[in-house]
């Protein structure tokens, strides 16, 4: 008995248009932290005229339950039983013909609300810490006041969780009184600091020799060579060397009167 090939042909060829349009779908992503504010979407118009781009969003996996077709719509995160700091992941599923856009991602960006419990630094330059109420992953600065401001000393990535999480970082302490504290940037450019805490370090002052350099200017302390911290400014303010070492190479530099800090202090050298 023969069958007609002709329905099967059909069914394949439907089944790899279908297949095929949805090749075409593409998604937008972004993802973040839950700061208790919700995403607006720009939603264009297909190019075809007929419906709005996004077909579908997902928050952390689950369809938004409420209507998209429009120009701009809102996606209401406290449908989703969020609490704040909760990470989420949201995706438009969206024609290939048009994109849709996210009008403030930056609302899920993490924002500095870390609590401070306790803050110790050592003599040796070890610096630990306690935070709480974190509401995402933001990097913690560890701040050293030296050369008469804050200056950073080096970063440790936070936790992001509410509960109380321990840190320490081992920065370079210089001579005599060191002043620290633990800050933070977040998206609205602001720093968020916490109180200092001052230690005294077991290191001996740090000095500069010669006064007028030609080609190398030496770091001793104790009338040994001493690796420090330093910069060097021009007469009008502008950073020309910085590094952490014993000397300094100066041979490039023009004959004048330069600016250096080093260890704690800020001083003046000539070039000759």
């Amino acid at each position: 008995m023969l069958v007609n090939p002709l329905p099967r042909f059909l069914f394949l060829l439907l089944l790899g248009s279908f297949g095929f349009i949805n090749a075409q779908d593409q998604v937008l992503s972004v993802n973040g932290y839950y700061q208790g504010l919700n995403l607006f979407i720009s939603n264009p118009i297909k190019s075809d005229g007929y419906g709005y781009c996004v077909q579908k969003v997902l928050v952390n996996g689950n369809v938004l339950p409420a209507s998209i077709q429009s120009d701009y719509f809102e996606i209401n995160l406290s449908l989703f039983d969020l609490k704040k700091g909760d990470e989420i992941f949201v995706e438009l599923d969206h024609g290939a013909e048009c994109l849709p856009r996210f009008v403030n991602p930056e609302v899920l960006l993490p924002l500095s609300t870390f609590i401070i419990n306790g803050l110790n630094a050592a003599s040796n330059g070890k610096v630990t810490w306690v935070a709480s109420n974190e509401s995402g992953k933001l990097n913690f600065i560890v701040e050293q006041f030296k050369w008469g401001r804050w200056v950073s000393a080096g970063e440790v990535q936070g936790k992001g969780l509410r509960s109380a999480s321990t840190y320490s970082l081992s920065i370079i302490p210089t001579s005599g009184k060191n002043k620290v504290r633990i800050s933070q940037i977040d998206n609205t450019g602001k720093i968020r600091s916490s109180q200092a805490v001052t230690f005294q370090s077991n290191i001996a002052p740090v000095i500069k020799t010669p006064a007028k350099v030609k080609t190398i200017l030496y770091f001793k302390s104790n009338g040994k060579p001493a690796k420090t911290k330093f910069e060097l400014y021009d007469a009008y303010g502008n950073l020309l060397i910085k590094g952490y070492d014993s000397q300094m190479n100066c041979s490039s530099l023009l004959n004048g009167i330069y600016y250096i800090n080093f260890d704690n202090k800020s001083e003046k050298i000539i070039k000759y």
